[in-house]
């Protein structure tokens, strides 16, 4: 015996071609929609996984810091090179050394302190007038008293100066002066001046002979 058309229970009547016709198209998108959604979070979760795999997998590390500068070896051959005794400053073990060469008539060290930087600069039978052209042509404010030596002092406003330069003292060494400046304060400066003392007066002997 054939059955009659489905009844639906909503309607409480069979449904008519029109409505089949609409229930099933309502079904075939919500089917559809759902695929989609399943396929975006399967697409999601490759995604992640590459991004971790990626992350994990890939060895990450720091980049080695270079050697401090051998100062005494450097200020040995700069020595050797221009007949001349140069400066090696005696400074805190945490003082990074970063560079010490000849530059022109000057020979230079610069440190890395705890912050900041600070450069011993000795300029070689140098004219009075190299402190005022290594600083831009700045004055002495004041003097200070280091180790029994007389430094003139240099208070640099950061309106006269484009690379970071904040304080210097400068003293004679003989023929040479010796320059300490760098983005630094009084009390910094002062621990590499109290490290070059016995140099200096050594220096001041030596032209007085």
């Amino acid at each position: 015996m054939a059955s009659g058309p489905r009844i639906v229970a909503e309607l409480g009547r069979p449904e008519t071609p029109q409505e089949t016709a609409e229930r099933k198209a309502e079904s075939s998108q919500a089917y559809r929609q759902s695929k989609t959604v399943r396929n975006l979070v399967a697409a999601l979760l490759v995604t992640l996984a590459v991004v971790a795999i990626v992350y994990f997998g890939v060895p990450r590390g720091s980049f080695d810091e270079p050697e401090p500068v051998d100062v005494a070896a450097a200020a040995e051959n700069a020595s050797a090179s221009v007949g001349h005794t140069v400066l090696v400053p005696t400074v805190p073990e945490n003082w990074r050394a970063n560079s010490a060469r000849m530059e022109g008539g000057m020979w230079r060290v610069v440190y890395a302190p705890p912050s900041g930087f600070v450069r011993v600069a000795q300029g070689i039978d140098a004219p009075e007038s190299w402190t005022s052209r290594i600083l831009g042509g700045l004055a002495p404010t004041d003097a200070v008293t280091i180790d029994g030596i007389e430094w003139h002092e240099y208070e640099i406003p950061s309106s006269s100066r484009t690379d970071a330069l904040s304080y210097a003292i400068s003293t004679d060494a003989g023929a040479d002066t010796v320059l300490i400046y760098g983005a630094t304060d009084a009390a910094t400066a002062a621990v590499a001046a109290a490290g070059v003392t016995d140099q200096i007066l050594s220096l001041r002997e030596e032209t007085t002979r």
